[in-house]
């Protein structure tokens, strides 16, 4: 198993959310509800605001309630855009909900942080630096690290905060690696066999493949945002002029597109009705095979577009999707040995809330 990859560092952060959030509703149960062969019941108190009392102890180590408020308004605040017009009943709800969610994480980072220690695990500055680069050039609009240290700063956030994070991430992987170690092995046969049992899942509609030529507005502060798009707009229509010219789309596309698929040539791949915003797909099942749009306004911008094939309605061939089956199958394997691991941390650590409750 590949140690240091960004994807294996994205499923760690995916886990231990996984298991914050499945443990987070078993604990909206009331005590009535738990299993009886659960050893000791979980009951988190909502402290009062404004005091920093003990939230709860691990292992001897405590973490106050201040901590745990900060990482919940953070979370709360991320949020707030697409919540903050639901009712406030609703909102004092789900800000528990998070601080109960925030509360289980600390402590598996703690268990984690603990095992790190116990272990002598350490992450380098090179590492770290590796996946940060990795990461922002995976971002849908990639970044260079100057450019993201930018944005952070933008944002109010720290790049070396960031990079501890991170250094952090990578150290709790480590530790989970060595857990997972030689435990998965998803064949062919087993990918095979999930094809077999889940054929409604490799069916397809009609599909296009296209190319696309973005361009975007650019806002300066101050200036006229009408101008900032008719600037966009009159720069579509003579790449458009070019393209229906006999240009070579792909090379328009490369110089001049502003969308990541602009070093390929503004290639999209294959996509199904559903997958783009409504005005793109629309234009895009419209057309034949080698066929380019007029200007097609998004809330991303102008584009031209051009299709390259066309999939009709069918099965997917098992040969298309085995590796993405085997993947998935390993990245659900994964993810439940590390619950598992996670769990028996759990189980075996002193964990003391305010009422008295440990388990």
């Amino acid at each position: 198993m590949k140690i240091f990859t960004y994807s294996m560092w994205i499923l760690v952060c995916f886990v231990v959310l996984f298991v914050v959030f499945t443990i987070s509703c078993r604990k909206s149960k009331s005590p009535e509800q738990t299993d009886a062969n659960q050893a000791g019941s979980q009951r988190s108190v909502q402290m009062p605001a404004g005091k920093d009392d003990v939230a709860v102890t691990v292992n001897g180590v405590e973490i106050r309630e201040s901590e745990v408020q900060a990482k919940t308004e953070e979370e709360f605040e991320r949020m707030a855009e697409n919540v903050e017009k639901l009712p406030p009943a609703y909102l004092e709800q789900l800000r528990k909900q998070l601080r109960e969610q925030v509360l289980e994480e600390l402590i598996i980072e703690h268990l984690l942080a603990e095992k790190v220690k116990e272990e002598n695990i350490e992450v380098t500055d090179e590492e770290v630096m590796n996946i940060l680069t990795e990461m922002v050039a995976s971002l849908p609009e990639p970044l260079s690290l100057d450019e993201y240290k930018k944005k952070l700063a933008e944002h109010g956030q720290s790049f070396d905060e960031q990079k501890e994070r991170i250094r952090k991430g990578m150290a709790y992987q480590k530790v989970l690696d060595s857990q997972l170690a030689g435990k998965i092995k998803i064949t062919e046969a087993d990918a095979r066999k999930f094809y077999d049992e889940n054929p409604k899942q490799f069916e397809r509609g009609q599909q296009v493949r296209a190319s696309h030529i973005l361009i975007k507005p650019v806002f300066d502060k101050g200036g006229d945002p009408n101008k900032a798009m008719a600037a966009a707009k009159a720069k579509a229509q003579e790449l458009l002029k070019k393209a229906k010219s006999g240009a070579d789309f792909a090379q328009l596309a490369m110089s001049n597109s502003m969308c990541p698929s602009a070093p390929k040539g503004g290639d999209l791949g294959f996509f199904s009705k559903g997958d783009m915003t409504p005005v793109f797909e629309e234009a895009a099942f419209k057309l034949t095979v080698g066929q380019i749009s007029d200007i097609v306004e998004t809330e991303y911008g102008f584009h031209i577009i051009r299709v390259t094939d066309r999939r009709e309605p069918g099965v997917i061939p098992f040969d298309d999707v085995k590796d993405s089956i085997i993947r998935n199958l390993t990245a659900k394997k994964q993810a439940e040995l590390t619950k598992e691991y996670i769990e028996s941390l759990k189980a075996k650590a002193d964990i003391v809330y305010p009422t008295g409750d440990q388990t």
